[in-house]
C-alpha cells in the first residue's frame, strides 16, 4: 500500500467538499482582545476576532495573567508529572476545591481539557458500572460521543432535547439496570438549551444517574457563573456537572464536579486522569484566579448578553439569516459548505473580519453557518464594521438573506 498517496488522496476528499480545514495563523495581543494579528505569507494583518470561544475574554484580564507570572515564577513551567507521580501542585488543590463550591458539590477533578474529562469520566463509568447503558442525546459533543464509545457498554441515542422519546426508551430500559443520561446544557453550533428538569424528573423516576456538560454555559449563566444548572437552582439535583476552564474562564483544562465518592472513583480508575500530565502550575493558578474573578463580577455576564443581543438585533435589521437562540451564541447560515469557506475567506482577507467556518461533521450537511460569539470586548464600531462587511459579501456571493 502507498500510505502517502491514501493519505493524500483522503485530504483531497475534503478540499473537493470543501471541508478542508485551513487554519488562521493568528497571535492573540495581550491586553488588546478581540484585536489580533494575523500572519500570513505575505505579512501580518490586524483583524479582528469575531470566533473566540474565550467569551468574557478572561485570557486578557490582568489577574488571570498576574497570577499565571506568579506560578510560573513561584513553580517554574510544568507540573513534573502526572497527579499520582510529583505532578499535583498545590494550585490543583485549590482549584478543584473552588470549582467544586462554584457547582454546589462535594469535590472537583480537574483534566487536562474538557474533551478528556468528557472521554475518561463517560467511558470509565460506562465500563466499571455492571451492565450499564448509557442514554446520549443525539446531537451530543464528539468527547461525549467517544466516551460513550470507549465505555463498551450498550448505548442508546435519543432525539435531540425530546423528552418524549427519552422517556420512552428509559422505559424499555427499566430501573432494574444501571442508567447513565449524558446531554449537555447549551448546545454550542446551534445555541439552544437542553430541557434539564423535565430530564432529571425522568432520571429521578428511573434512578439514573445524570451528566451534564456545561463546558458552553459555565462562567456565563448563574449568578456566579455556575451556568444553566445554577441559573435554574439545580445544581444539587444533578450527579455530574462538567465544565471547562478553556472558554468563560478564558484559559485551558477540564473539570467535573460531583460527589466525593464518584470523584474520588474517577480519580483511581479513570485512565484519562491518571495517564495524563497534569496542567502546568501557572495555568491551575490563572484558572484558579479567573474562577474567582468571574464568580465576584456579574456586571461581565450581563454585558456579554446586551452585546450578543445587539448583534442580533443589527444582523436581523441587515437581513442576515441568523439562526435564532436564546443563548450568546449567534450562528449565521450559509447552507453550503463551500459558500460557507467562501464568505470566511472574503471577510478575513478583504475585510479583515475572522469567523472561522463551520461545516459538517461539526454541523449537519446543509447547515454550513458562520458561529459568531460578540463577546462584553466587541463595541458598537467593531459590530458597525461587521455588519457593513457582512452585507457586502452577502451582495458579492449572492447568498440568501433573511425573509
Amino acid at each position: 500500500m502507498e500510505y502517502n498517496k491514501f493519505f493524500s488522496d483522503k485530504v483531497e476528499e475534503l478540499k473537493i467538499e470543501g471541508r478542508y480545514r485551513i487554519f488562521a495563523d493568528l497571535e492573540r495581543k495581550s491586553g488588546e482582545f478581540p484585536e489580533a494579528l494575523n500572519h500570513q505569507s505575505t505579512g501580518t494583518q490586524d483583524i479582528t476576532v469575531w470566533c473566540s470561544n474565550d467569551y468574557l475574554g478572561m485570557g486578557q484580564n490582568p489577574s488571570v495573567i498576574k497570577a499565571c507570572h506568579d506560578a510560573l515564577d513561584r513553580s517554574g513551567a510544568g507540573a513534573g508529572g502526572t497527579r499520582n507521580i510529583s505532578g499535583t501542585n498545590h494550585y490543583h488543590i485549590l482549584l478543584e476545591k473552588e470549582l467544586a463550591h462554584l457547582h454546589g458539590k462535594e469535590s472537583g477533578l480537574i483534566f487536562t481539557s474538557g474533551y478528556v474529562a468528557n472521554l475518561t469520566t463517560l467511558s470509565t463509568l460506562g465500563k466499571m458500572l455492571p451492565n450499564c447503558v448509557i442514554l446520549s442525546d443525539s446531537m451530543n459533543h464528539n468527547s461525549m460521543i467517544a466516551g460513550v464509545k470507549y465505555a463498551r457498554c450498550e448505548k442508546v441515542i435519543f432525539e435531540h432535547n425530546d423528552v418524549s422519546d427519552l422517556e420512552a426508551k428509559i422505559r424499555q430500559i427499566g430501573k432494574d439496570r444501571p442508567i447513565i443520561i449524558a446531554f449537555e446544557s447549551v448546545y454550542s453550533m446551534d445555541g439552544d438549551i437542553a430541557p434539564i428538569r423535565d430530564i432529571l424528573q425522568i432520571a429521578e423516576d428511573y434512578n439514573a444517574l445524570t451528566f451534564i456538560d456545561e463546558v458552553h454555559a459555565v462562567g456565563l449563566y448563574g449568578k456566579s457563573g455556575g451556568g444553566i444548572c445554577e441559573m435554574e437552582n439545580i445544581s444539587e439535583k444533578v450527579d455530574i456537572i462538567q465544565g471547562t476552564l478553556a472558554k468563560g474562564f478564558g484559559v485551558i483544562g477540564g473539570y467535573i464536579a460531583a460527589s466525593s465518592s464518584l470523584c474520588d472513583f474517577i480519580r483511581s480508575y479513570g485512565e484519562g486522569f491518571i495517564f495524563s500530565t497534569s496542567l502546568p502550575p501557572s495555568v491551575a493558578s490563572g484558572a484558579l484566579a479567573s474562577v474567582k474573578y468571574v464568580k465576584k463580577h456579574n456586571e461581565l455576564r450581563e454585558k456579554l448578553f446586551e452585546r450578543s443581543l445587539e448583534l442580533k438585533n443589527r444582523f436581523k435589521n441587515a437581513g442576515i439569516p441568523i439562526m435564532e437562540t436564546n443563548t450568546h451564541i449567534v450562528p449565521v447560515l450559509v447552507g453550503d459548505p463551500k459558500l460557507c469557506k467562501l464568505a470566511s475567506d472574503e471577510l478575513l482577507f478583504e475585510h479583515k473580519v475572522y469567523v472561522q467556518p463551520i461545516n459538517y461533521p461539526t454541523v449537519p450537511r446543509g447547515t454550513e453557518r458562520l458561529r459568531f460569539t460578540p463577546t462584553p470586548l466587541h463595541n458598537d464600531e467593531l459590530m458597525d464594521k461587521l455588519v457593513d462587511a457582512l452585507k457586502t459579501v452577502w451582495h458579492k456571493l449572492g447568498l440568501k438573506e433573511a425573509a
